[in-house]
């Protein structure tokens, strides 16, 4: 029992090590040489943990190995533009002006099913509303719409927001998150005085967040919530 633990415990830190070395990726956005070697770490690490006459170390290699010639591929795909190509593929517009390109769907076996069901899953459900579409070498499918149909930025209505306004999470469940406190502008005695003004506690605190040009809102483990639009710095 004791040594299927042990087993179990060193494969699960050696995959996980192995994946963070691979880099931050949704599942969704896995290459194929990405995606086959995650299917095959899955596989290579879960037999050792059910039959413990598989030798540990022969795993762990075949762990390394694996990640080592991924970190390659990555590499060399970076620096050649054909070994990506072959590696990767490349993205294809699949419509253009509102328009089909029936011969590139067929050539990437791409059905018009499929095509619907991704432009809904980006609120699309008029063709003719897509300037372009295209069919990206995860499978993801990225659409510009045409500007009629484009929403209009801050920028175009002449509302731009002022710079700084991302909502800083100070306080989660509880805890004082100290790392944000330079994004959000704060110091421990400039934080105090907020936590004095608003009559809180830390513990006492689901979420709070900060943004730097001023802006407060805390929300109190009793479910009552408190916003500012000053911080009184």
């Amino acid at each position: 029992m004791l040594t299927s633990f042990i087993r179990t415990f060193i494969l699960l830190v050696a995959v996980i090590a192995a994946v963070r070395l691979m880099g931050k990726r949704q599942i969704g956005q896995l290459q194929p040489a990405e995606l086959v070697v995650t299917i095959l770490l899955s596989q290579i690490a879960a037999t050792p943990m059910q039959d413990n006459d598989i030798p540990l170390m022969n795993t762990l290699i075949a762990v390394m190995v694996l990640v080592g010639v991924e970190i390659l591929i990555s590499y060399f795909s970076m620096k050649n533009s054909r070994i990506r190509a072959v590696l990767q593929g490349n993205p294809v517009m699949v419509i253009r002006n509102g328009q089909l390109d029936q011969k590139e769907l067929k050539r990437i076996r791409y059905t018009v099913d499929d095509l619907m069901e991704a432009l809904r899953g980006k609120d699309v459900f008029d063709i003719s509303s897509v300037s372009c579409a295209i069919a990206e070498t995860d499978g993801s499918l990225s659409i510009l719409l045409t500007p009629d149909e484009q929403t209009a930025t801050a920028k175009q209505v002449g509302n731009v927001p002022s710079d700084g306004d991302y909502p800083y999470v100070i306080i989660s469940d509880g805890k004082i998150n100290r790392a944000d406190f330079a994004g959000a502008g704060l110091t421990d005695s400039k934080f105090k005085r907020i936590m004095d003004g608003l009559n809180a506690k830390p513990n006492d605190v689901f979420l709070m967040t900060v943004k730097r040009s001023g802006g407060i809102n805390l929300i109190r483990k009793d479910g009552t919530d408190r916003s500012k639009g000053e911080n009184n710095r």
